[in-house]
């Protein structure tokens, strides 16, 4: 007999995707090693629930069954693999479940909204899918809940990055689109602009227009590192800090459409040698 959706594992969905191909540093060598695992949790749990919500072919009610079902684990109620490591995780520690639950209403949300109406909306978005990672490594390295408002901002300029340079891919594959139609209907552009090769100059002056919400976004941000009081998790969040700048002046210039935008293995390298020293540099003088 066939298990029903809420109780699959969520395997069967997965992308195969993991931290290393990410655009930011998940768990590096810098943290601690007793800070990793915790986090590393926590990322194979969103990843987990991130490829359900993303499956191109997976049915909507099959999809939030399976988040049901994480939401059960988290709380260790359930039997989902991810979910219920990171609830043990999570028991040891001492950790606030809140953030766990806030990503998979994000992820259910990605399951039945498709279009974001203006900035306020995507903001409140990132509010559930970016902002509770953020908050989440803080926690586990003990660090002054003061810091989250810097956080906030660092983390929901992740996800407009990620979102601008997949503009094309998630409305190709998923029929996804979080550039607020508001923005596009300003600069006359439209959602099919998206299939095409490159980008209409429309397009291009949607995504340099939230690109440059972006980099207000990191201007906010800027002082994030230095309000940390672990070294090596100040080094790390300098190092996202000056990826994320890098990536959104590429935004600025380059078409996510028909130009790489992603950094090589060597160009993230030089950056992020060059925000960690600066970093460790600065917390030596304080």
């Amino acid at each position: 007999m066939m298990a029903t959706a809420s109780h699959q594992q969520t395997a069967d969905l997965a992308s195969g995707k993991d931290h290393t191909g990410e655009n930011f540093p998940v768990a590096s060598a810098i943290l601690k090693r007793e800070h990793r695992a915790p986090i590393m949790a926590f990322y194979r749990f969103a990843r987990a629930a991130d490829d359900v919500a993303d499956h191109p072919t997976a049915p909507a009610s099959d999809k939030l069954a399976r988040l049901h079902a994480m939401r059960l684990g988290v709380t260790g109620r359930g039997d989902e693999p991810h979910a219920l490591t990171l609830h043990q995780v999570m028991a040891e520690r001492g950790l606030d479940a809140r953030h766990a639950n806030d990503l998979l209403d994000a992820f259910e949300h990605d399951v039945t909204v498709r279009r974001y109406a203006d900035w306020d909306s995507l903001i409140a978005y990132c509010r559930l899918s970016a902002m509770p990672v953020g908050r989440y490594v803080l926690d586990v390295h003990g660090e002054d809940r003061a810091t989250w408002e810097a956080s906030d901002a660092l983390c929901a300029a992740l996800q407009i990055i990620n979102h601008l340079q997949d503009c094309g891919k998630d409305y190709r594959t998923i029929d996804r689109v979080y550039l607020p139609t508001e923005i596009l209907a300003a600069h006359g552009a439209r959602v099919e602009h998206l299939g095409e090769d490159a980008a209409s100059p429309a397009l291009r002056a949607t995504i340099v227009t939230l690109a440059e919400r972006t980099r207000g976004l990191l201007a906010t941000s800027a002082g994030f590192s230095a309000m940390i009081r672990d070294r090596r998790l100040a080094a790390e969040v300098a190092i996202i800090q000056r990826l994320a700048e890098s990536l959104t002046e590429r935004l600025l210039t380059r078409d996510p459409l028909s130009e790489r935008v992603h950094h090589g293995k060597l160009e993230a390298a030089w950056l992020a040698a060059g925000a960690a020293l600066g970093s460790l540099v600065r917390g030596r003088s304080r």
